[in-house]
C-alpha cells in the first residue's frame, strides 16, 4: 500500500513539472508593458489619435518621454504618476520593448 501511495505521489509531482514546464515564459518587458494596454492598447497599438502609438517608435524617443515624465519635465495628468513607480531600468525595458515592435498598418 505504501508502494502504491509513493507511486501515486512521484506520478502527481511529475504531471505537476510538466505543467510548469510548459507554461509560457513571459518577459519581464512583456509583463511591464501589460499596464500600458488600457490606454495604448494591446502592444502600443493605440487605437484612435488621442494617444500615441507605442510599438514602432525608437528605443530613444521612447525612453526621452518615459524618463522625461518621471522627473516632471513632461507634464501629464497620468504618466506622470505611472512613471514614477517604475524605475529608471523598468523605463528603458519599456522603451525597448515597444520600440521592438512594429507598428500595425492602418
Amino acid at each position: 500500500m505504501k508502494l502504491i501511495a509513493c507511486g501515486l505521489l512521484a506520478a502527481i509531482h511529475l504531471a505537476a513539472a510538466d505543467a510548469t514546464a510548459a507554461a509560457p515564459t513571459i518577459s519581464p518587458a512583456a509583463r511591464l508593458a501589460a499596464t500600458c494596454a488600457a490606454c495604448h492598447g494591446t502592444d502600443g497599438d493605440t487605437q484612435g489619435s488621442t494617444l500615441p502609438r507605442l510599438a514602432g517608435q525608437s528605443q530613444q524617443a521612447l525612453s526621452a518621454s518615459l524618463h522625461a515624465f518621471k522627473s516632471g519635465k513632461r507634464e501629464s495628468t497620468i504618466m506622470t504618476q505611472i512613471a514614477k513607480g517604475y524605475t529608471d531600468e523598468q523605463l528603458e525595458l519599456l522603451a525597448a520593448y515597444f520600440a521592438a515592435l512594429k507598428k500595425e498598418a492602418k
